[in-house]
């Protein structure tokens, strides 16, 4: 008999534990060499387990929900075993640790229930569990499964009553619940980690936010007159992330301020354009990172931006993807925000928040005339960035898009 160890992958420096999500497999079951066997969830990635060969798992010893860390033994996998030649052993000490939503019962047909995790996804993208064939255990619905099912395009049927609550494991009878219902979910890695975050720069940083508005017509019409072209060049769309970006960067270049942050009592001025872009996930608010975002042209802006997006979705974004970066823009207009005040994303000191376009009634040369109008707020750190800084450089990002020339000639 050869037994094969499975284990955690290598997490990153600043990554000490990670959450166990769900197996995809069970003692006695074959597995084919690199077939995902679980996720583990970390504070800000997902990472796969992939089998490291070919056989069939003897043992798990680490259960859904169970906390592991790097290069800890979850599982072990006889390379000269046949499925099925013996029985299962029997489930881990550790699986009694995990969460009592991931702990169903042997025996109940759970089928259009969803784990924690998947109950979440569903959620987030109006998906019912009762409409996604589940391959966990009693015919529960994995991440996995969740996943698969918004990668297809599945969707409530229309006339579907919409669930007020997201089914999940082992929930509480209605006697429990009458006719006020609660569910008790707990966070998740990623979650509690944006917590931490933005309570860390609300105590930590003297945040105050300028606001501006800027005329959206010349970038429209730009894009318009090109998006065609642009299309077939590039193999993707011109939106208007790239002309905020390219904004971005022109102002940060004339105030280094803006992209600077601090470092104990020092100021640490960056030579370079490291541009987070936030992104709407499944799991919550991640923000990768354009590197280099100065050296960009549009088309390569525009392709990484969706790239980032279907990472998210899939949860597939790596941690090197978001570490860093040294100025960030959030887009709440995608979801119809009008107005907000974007909070800074540590260590930065300063963050452009982006909203709907939207016709409005304004006066140019004494006469009112109607213009797509979008509002730009930036936060920033009065610490280093006095307001000065701040509203020049809103006023730099706005030139550039209400003049989208300035950016050919760096003016």
């Amino acid at each position: 008999m050869a037994i094969v160890e499975v284990k955690v992958p290598q997490l990153s420096e600043s990554i000490t534990e990670a959450t166990m999500l769900t197996w995809k497999k069970k003692v006695g079951e074959a597995v084919a060499v690199d077939e995902i066997l679980i996720e583990v969830e970390t504070d800000k990635v997902v990472l796969e387990v992939p089998a490291p060969s070919a056989g069939v798992i003897t043992e798990i010893l680490q259960g859904d929900g169970a906390t592991v860390t790097a290069e800890q033994l979850i599982a072990k996998i006889d390379t000269d075993a046949v499925a099925g030649a013996a029985a299962p052993a029997a489930a881990p000490a550790a699986a009694a640790s995990a969460p009592a939503a991931a702990a169903p019962a042997a025996s109940a047909d759970k089928s259009g229930v969803a784990m924690p995790a998947a109950a979440k996804i569903l959620a987030d993208n109006n998906l019912s569990a009762a409409n996604v064939a589940g391959t966990g255990k009693d015919g529960r619905v994995t991440k996995g499964d969740a996943l698969g099912a918004i990668k297809a395009g599945s969707s409530i049927p229309t006339g579907a009553p919409k669930a007020a609550l997201p089914q999940v494991a082992a929930p509480a009878s209605k006697e429990e619940l009458g006719d006020r219902p609660e569910q008790r979910v707990p966070m998740t890695r990623l979650r509690a980690r944006i917590a931490e975050r933005l309570l860390q720069s609300q105590a930590t940083n003297a945040i105050l936010t300028t606001f501006n508005e800027v005329n959206m017509a010349p970038v429209m019409d730009l894009r318009k007159k090109f998006q065609d072209q642009f299309t077939k060049e590039h193999g993707v769309k011109l939106g208007f992330m790239s002309f905020f970006v390219k904004a971005a960067v022109h102002a940060l270049k004339k105030f280094p301020a803006v992209n600077a942050s601090i470092d104990g009592n020092d100021i640490v001025y960056h030579g370079y354009f490291d541009i987070g872009i936030a992104v709407s996930s499944p799991r919550g608010l991640v923000v990768p990172i354009l590197r280099n975002a100065d050296q960009m042209s549009f088309a390569d802006i525009e392709k990484k931006i969706a790239e980032f997006g279907q990472k998210a979705k899939e949860g597939k974004l790596g941690i090197d993807e978001m570490t860093g970066g040294t100025f960030s823009i959030s887009n709440g207009g995608t979801f119809g925000s009008m107005m907000s005040t974007p909070i800074i994303n540590p260590p930065q000191s300063a963050i452009l928040g982006v909203h709907a376009t939207k016709d409005r009634a304004v006066v140019e040369n004494g006469q009112v005339v109607v213009r797509p109008m979008n509002y730009l707020a930036m936060s920033y750190d009065h610490r280093i960035i006095d307001g000065r800084e701040a509203v020049l450089s809103l006023v730099a990002m706005k030139d550039a898009l209400e003049d989208p020339s300035r950016l050919l000639f760096d003016l």
